[in-house]
């Protein structure tokens, strides 16, 4: 199975990634690294250190001559703010010291205080490095390795904004991979343009005064394979695989698999897929998108549709919000961190990640596979039954 771990804080030297159980094989190249990466900084509202945060990639382990071996792959993003400024050098040293500047009045809805509380900390600076959204580079990281891999088995992953605060798309189409460049050129990532606009003047009015916006992206996977995840275990439901990783990213409240809030409200008769046969294309087919592409657990071939709600973040450019300092305390105001007016935007690339680990890992479950040809080898051979 493929597995990965991540490593680093925010102003640390780097991030680190390391993921098992690639096939050999596999073509890697550190421009696909860098692509996905530059995904993540787009958007409208983020902070000025997108400007300088160039993400510099090196591959340290698992491939040679621009193919992986089968064995780990280590992957190094420099932080470029570690780089820039001697302050971060002795904040962020590994080495016995103290900080001159502990920070002792936690964000509310962050994990400051939480985290303070658990591990015995007084200064939260040591739980928002590792807690910060930043994090989630090397989690795209590891997700550029699982979309090349799903590539082979004809799966694409396309994300996109459907709301921004109380600007909502009206797109009602499911977007797919020949959407995608018309969605990174929008400054919201929207499919819409009387919604981006609507959007852009959300986010002009919350950075004028200093506040923060939440928003629903939409991630869609297309060619999936039948059958990924399993009835058998609560564990191995592709839905719950699914929702823990989409629900594990920084500041995510909510997550739907197709129109699972909808069709609370339908009845049975209006509420599942019905299904036919395409003759010509030798397949069952779902007529519909309501189930989101997964039926007990398993995925059923439809296009997989998952969504994410990001609550509006914690930091605030100019801070209101109520808290208590742990040494005093006193009330106070809460302290102000690197922060951006809104990541929505960004969250519909780290959204693909996790979707993307998912449809890997099951893949690689299910195929096997020691090298990329026979991993795509039992794939095709599977695939070939299903007209039976």
């Amino acid at each position: 199975m493929l597995r990965y771990l991540t490593a680093g804080e925010s102003h640390g030297r780097s991030l680190t990634v390391i993921v098992e159980g690639l096939p050999a094989g596999m073509p890697v190249l550190v421009e696909d690294f860098e692509g996905e990466l530059a995904r993540r900084r787009l958007g409208y509202g983020r902070g000025p250190r997108q400007r300088f945060e160039q993400d510099v990639i090196t591959i340290t382990g698992g491939v040679r001559h621009g193919r992986t071996l089968g064995s780990p792959v280590a992957v190094e993003i420099q932080n470029s703010e570690w780089f820039r400024s001697d302050k971060w050098h002795e904040e962020m040293s590994t080495a016995p010291g103290l900080t001159a500047s502990p920070l002792t009045q936690p964000r509310p809805g962050h994990a400051d205080l939480v985290g303070m509380q658990k591990y015995g900390f007084d200064d939260a600076r040591d739980v928002l490095e590792r807690a910060s959204a930043r994090e989630t580079a090397a989690r795209v990281a590891a997700g550029t390795l699982a979309k090349t891999l799903l590539s082979h088995l004809g799966v694409s992953i396309v994300s996109h904004v459907i709301r921004i605060g109380a600007a909502e798309s009206g797109v009602d189409r499911l977007p797919v991979a020949s959407d995608l460049a018309a969605i990174d050129a929008s400054e919201v990532r929207c499919l819409d343009p009387i919604a981006e606009a609507a959007m852009i003047t959300e986010i002009e009015d919350a950075a004028r005064e200093g506040d923060s916006l939440g928003g629903i992206v939409e991630a869609v996977a297309h060619g999936v394979p039948v059958g990924l995840g399993s009835h058998v275990h609560w564990d191995r439901k592709i839905d719950s695989l699914l929702a823990a990783a989409v629900m594990s990213i920084q500041a995510v409240k909510a997550v739907e698999i197709g129109d699972g809030f909808a069709t609370a409200a339908l009845r049975g008769s209006a509420a599942h897929d019905a299904i036919s046969w395409d003759a010509v294309a030798s397949r069952y087919v779902r007529e519909g998108h309501r189930s989101g592409g997964t039926e007990g657990g398993m995925t059923t071939g439809e296009p997989l549709v998952v969504r994410a709600a990001m609550k509006p973040l914690a930091t605030l450019n100019k801070p209101t919000l109520k808290t208590v300092d742990v040494v005093t305390k006193e009330e106070t105001v809460s302290f102000k961190e690197r922060t951006d007016v809104t990541a929505v935007p960004a969250l519909g690339v780290v959204v693909e990640t996790m979707v993307a680990l998912v449809l890997a890992t099951e893949a690689q479950r299910k195929f096997g596979g020691d090298s990329l040809a026979e991993f795509v080898r039992n794939a095709s051979a599977f695939g070939a039954t299903l007209g039976k």
